[in-house]
């Protein structure tokens, strides 16, 4: 058996350093990611006026519930989705001052109308530059008086979750009524998380639609970052495709992500799946059945799945997955691209992907600059020798050490296997 051990979760992580620079006080942050998206997101902090202490494997952030020290400040973030989203709206949040946000061309194609006009309801003097609806944008802050408004995010939960741990920074608190969600689970780890923080969020109406935020801000506290469940597919997939046995600690049955659920579908694919109140593992025989899946709830682990699915005995098809459109790339065309390359038969739709069985022939993978179809597409050159990246550093946006690690772990697997 090969132990594998995570890098923390990229989305927790997100939400933590969002969570702690509202907070009154100062909190820790116990092995946080540290990687390009994150560093971004504690960098665009920093240039709010915000104080970030990092050490290795913990990071110090003081607490400024009026809002941004800066009065004013020009931000980059990155290639960072979560930073691009969740920056704007905290110095939204302030009584005062006058913030431009900008991000790689990549992030600016990336949509963001439905948080930035949830905000300009709320009253916040916001405008677009270029694109309406895109990066960059300028925010001219003043406090938020809260309030009710109803928003679709069915594109990304990251708008409810932006608006979410808004709240309690708001006057009167907020009223949310959603009319479309995508990727559920992440809202539940937003909900968790804020909890930890000393805000407790009501729901409300037909499935719990209606979310109640009250004010009053949160406190600072000391936060574990998990390890990184969507990171951890790769792994997974890796012994459920080679008939080898892995385990990751950290991610047991208490974990907040639900994109452990990913280990249901190779169960379902026909691997042994184990969860532990300290970790999950994941067994093989190498012997993968075709099927069908709906991943709206994990969309992210769409591709690890594509990536494999060749070689299962019978077609795999993903259903409900067109917000991975509109992610760092779009992903299903992506996946179905590089797997034509590859010489496999592959359909898509507006929303799925099907999938048929075949021998895979190395190829150069098309990356898209996603850090996600590189690491994907890597489990498959476990099967499949002599694949390449046309950008293979792309993984830098969540796991700079992807590549050495991934190939110790190869190394280690074969041997156990």
């Amino acid at each position: 058996m090969t132990v594998i051990h995570v890098p923390g979760s990229k989305s927790v992580t997100a939400r933590a350093l969002f969570l702690a620079a509202a907070a009154n006080g100062t909190s820790t942050l116990v092995r946080p990611l540290s990687s390009d998206d994150t560093e971004g997101f504690a960098q665009g902090l920093t240039g709010l006026g915000y104080r970030v202490a990092q050490e290795p494997d913990r990071w110090r952030i003081e607490g400024r519930p009026g809002g941004p020290a800066a009065a004013e400040a020009d931000i980059y973030c990155r290639d960072g989705a979560t930073t691009a989203r969740f920056l704007p709206t905290l110095a939204a949040a302030g009584a005062s001052g006058s913030y431009r946000f900008d991000a790689s061309p990549q992030m600016r194609r990336r949509p963001l109308a439905p948080l930035t006009d949830a905000l300009r309801f709320l009253g916040v003097d916001l405008h677009h530059e270029a694109a309406e609806g895109h990066h960059p944008l300028r925010i001219r802050a003043a406090g938020i008086k809260g309030g009710e408004l109803t928003l679709d995010a069915g594109q990304s939960s990251q708008y409810l979750t932006a608006l979410l741990m808004l709240g309690p920074l708001t006057e009167t608190g907020l009223r949310i009524t959603v009319t479309e969600l995508v990727s559920a689970p992440y809202i539940e780890i937003t909900l968790a998380m804020m909890r930890s923080f000393g805000v407790e969020v009501t729901r409300s109406g037909p499935g719990g639609n209606v979310f109640t935020v009250p004010p009053g801000g949160y406190r600072a506290t000391g936060y574990a970052i998990e390890p990184d469940a969507s990171t951890a597919s790769y792994f997974f997939a890796a012994a459920a495709l080679t008939g080898g046995e892995v385990t990751v600690p950290g991610l047991g049955t208490d974990a907040l992500q639900g994109d452990l659920a990913f280990t249901g579908v190779l169960r379902r694919m026909g691997a042994e799946v184990r969860t532990t109140a300290e970790s999950t593992t994941v067994r093989s025989t190498g012997t993968l059945h075709g099927l069908t899946v709906n991943m709206r709830d994990i969309s992210d682990t769409m591709p690890t799945l594509a990536a494999i699915a060749p070689y299962a005995s019978g077609p795999v098809r993903i259903e409900d997955v067109g917000n991975t459109r509109v992610k760092e790339c779009d992903r299903l065309e992506a996946c179905a691209e590089n797997l034509r390359r590859m010489g496999i038969t592959v359909a898509t739709g507006p929303d799925w992907i099907e999938i048929l069985p075949g021998t895979p022939r190395a190829a150069e993978i098309a990356t898209h600059g996603d850090h996600r179809i590189v690491m994907s597409f890597a489990v498959a050159g476990l099967r499949t020798p002599g694949l390449g990246y046309d950008d293979p550093g792309c993984v830098r946006k969540t796991y700079p050490r992807f590549h050495e690690e991934f190939a110790a772990f190869a190394k280690d697997l074969g041997k156990s296997g």
